[in-house]
């Protein structure tokens, strides 16, 4: 279904009804532009570590606007064995609704918005009906000017006249009297006339307010006035007759607009609280953008650490899956040769996979599989979820015996729980939300730093002597170069011990070099992040440790008279007092932290699926303990063989 400012309202119900019932929902995303300045090669080195990737992005992408989102739920249906899915297709665009409503800038990459156009991609739609979102600390402060503005009489908004008693002089610049003047003897002339209302020509903000005062203080009585635009959007005031009660029943009437010109204003950021309030299952394609994207739009803004990212984004999501992960990871590794989402889900139509059964109810738009609509966002967010459902399944089948159904809530899908894929990384095939990040050995690269005129033939033939070497460019005066053999690095340093137009490094000495001019404590303010605090200790980011998305017993409460200000979490930051971990509160799985093995693979424990019934799970969710997790442990030794390696570092 597609939703645009026109006709959210009326869907949204559809849709928060739609997050509570689905058993998983799948997301999707389109940009205006990837990055703002390095090319895609630059802002993803193939040696990347976790956190310089996520600084990249978050320096060189959130400037762009996620402009259009997919969402569709699925639920399985046991009697019909069927899955019934419901898509929708949000067009989004930050349309201020007032002149105090943020005025969002963004930027457009030309590539990428050439290849939407060549997609079909609908900008108008966008542009003229895309539906607002606001985040919750910019609906705070719009609600905090409103009742401001409500005791204040001026002409700088849609704000309605409410005389007083007291008669009081206005003073009026000189320049303006004749102005007054004449509004005055306009509106002596609608008094004394059968006429109820007087509309007065459009003027600047400063007349606006002169009049508002002039009035108030020489009508005190028997009047409303009220700023209003035409619409070519120029702004002026309308003078009513009106009696005590009448005056009553408008300001009431002006009230409740303010109030639904603020929730439509707030508009699709209620769609991610809802889908946060859920704490469903949150399935994705390469989604670390998405997410990214996600949270700066619609949440706030993104912190500089990535380890305080994580914590924000497992506050609004506490379970994220990514199919491309799972699809490059086993046992689909080696089963499945291409994981880009089109061929990805083709694969997964034929053998030794099936692709499920799907019913879409009477009245809401089905995506065909057979007339492809990709990079649709509805749409993708669509195919994504049948991916996620036919890869979960073909792992029923190492069961014994095999299930053709495994649950969103299976333990056998808890491996691939809160990874992200971490794009083009040589060694780190993922982003751990949930706990630290692999850390693979790499004594075999060197860090080079040479003159900006060399290509990479002058980095092959600088390095011809070593055989085989793989180049990653990290700007136009370094990169680091792969050897063939650890062996070979002390002989590359020194050989370079006196050459004069470039410099190695090992790359250990690199990271002591980046860690020395980087390294600072930080603390949260009002302003961001300050330099000055210790994150060590308990007291680091016990940020969000409070949910933003309340745990799953509080799933049926309304998404957003429960929601959690994003606000707060900045808040709690420094606050010690916050002992409680995020499991705790939040409601999220002890998942398995994979370790890779000598061998470089991590392996998962579980041998059986264990589907807990739904209201057990939600009970549960939430209370798992240190001891719970010593129990495990001790258990393990009795754990029967691993039926899968995941995920495998190449």
């Amino acid at each position: 279904m597609e939703v645009t400012r026109q006709n959210f309202k009326e869907v949204l119900p559809e849709v928060c009804s739609a997050v509570q019932e689905a058993d998983f929902i799948s997301i999707d995303g389109e940009f205006t532009g990837i990055s703002d300045g390095p090319s895609v090669s630059a802002l993803t080195n193939g040696l990347d570590t976790p956190e310089e990737r996520y600084t990249k992005l978050r320096k060189h992408s959130m400037n762009f606007l996620l402009f259009q989102f997919g969402v569709c739920t699925f639920r399985y249906d046991q009697n019909q064995s069927t899955y019934i899915t419901k898509a929708f297709n949000f067009y989004i665009f930050p349309k201020p609704f007032s002149r105090t409503s943020p005025d969002i800038k963004f930027i457009c990459q030309s590539s990428s918005i050439d290849f939407l156009a060549s997609q079909g991609f609908d900008f108008n739609k966008v542009f003229r009906s895309g539906i607002p979102y606001l985040t919750q600390e910019e609906e705070s402060q719009l609600r905090e000017q409103y009742e401001e503005r409500r005791g204040q009489i001026n002409g700088a908004g849609p704000v309605s006249y409410t005389p007083t008693s007291g008669t009081g002089s206005c003073k009026v610049p000189e320049d303006q009297r004749e102005f007054i003047r004449t509004v005055e003897q306009k509106v002596e002339a609608l008094l004394k006339n059968s006429d109820q209302t007087l509309d007065l020509e459009p003027c600047t903000g400063f007349q606006r307010k002169l009049i508002y005062q002039t009035l108030n203080s020489k009508y005190p009585k028997g009047l409303h006035v009220e700023t209003l635009e035409t619409e070519k959007k120029e702004r002026f005031i309308q003078i009513s007759k009106v009696d005590e009660e009448e005056r009553r029943r408008r300001e009431q009437q002006k009230q409740q607009r303010e109030q639904e010109e603020l929730n439509d204003a707030v508009g699709f950021s209620r769609v991610i609280r809802a889908i946060s309030k859920s704490g469903k299952l949150v399935v994705g394609h390469n989604m670390l953008l998405d997410v990214m994207h996600t949270i700066h739009q619609f949440c706030g803004p993104l912190p500089e650490e990535l380890d305080d990212f994580k914590e924000v984004a497992m506050s609004v999501f506490p379970r994220l899956l990514d199919t491309k992960l799972m699809a490059s990871t086993q046992p689909f590794k080696e089963i499945i040769s291409n994981t880009s989402l089109a061929e990805l889900h083709k694969q997964l139509r034929e053998n030794p996979f099936r692709s499920p059964t799907t019913e879409c109810p009477e009245g809401l738009r089905s995506y065909d599989t057979s007339t492809e609509q990709l990079h649709e966002a509805g749409y993708d967010a669509f195919i994504t979820g049948l991916c996620f459902i036919s890869m979960a399944n073909y792992l029923g089948s190492f069961l014994s015996p095999p299930k053709s159904h495994i649950s969103a809530r299976s333990k056998l899908l808890e491996p691939f729980y809160n990874k992200l894929f971490l794009m083009r990384v040589i060694d780190i095939p993922y982003l751990n939300m949930s706990g630290p990040d692999l850390q693979p050995k790499r004594d075999h690269v060197l860090y080079v730093t040479f003159p900006k005129e060399w290509k990479t033939s002058d980095l092959y033939q600088l390095f011809s002597a070593f055989g085989n070497i793989q180049v990653s460019w990290i700007d136009d005066t370094s990169a680091f170069v792969c050897l063939s053999q650890t062996e070979q690095v002390q002989i590359a340093m020194n050989t370079s011990r006196y050459a004069e137009s470039y410099r190695i490094q090992t790359y250990a000495e690199y990271l002591q070099s980046r860690q020395k001019s980087t390294h600072s404590s930080r603390r949260w303010t009002d302003d961001g992040w300050d330099a000055s605090y210790s994150t060590s200790g308990s007291s680091r980011l016990q940020a969000v440790k409070r949910s933003i998305s309340p745990s799953l017993e509080e799933q049926n409460h309304n998404a957003d008279s429960s929601w959690t200000h994003y606000s707060s979490v900045k808040k709690m930051k420094t606050d010690g007092s916050c002992s409680q971990s995020y499991a705790e509160v939040a409601g999220s799985c002890d998942w398995p932290r994979l370790q890779p093995d000598e061998g470089g693979t991590s392996v998962s424990p579980v041998q059986e699926e264990v589907e807990p019934e739904e209201s057990s799970a939600n009970q549960n969710q939430g209370k798992r303990s240190r001891r719970h997790k010593k129990r495990k442990s001790d258990a393990s030794e009795t754990t029967p063989p691993a039926l899968f390696d995941v995920p495998q570092v190449w």
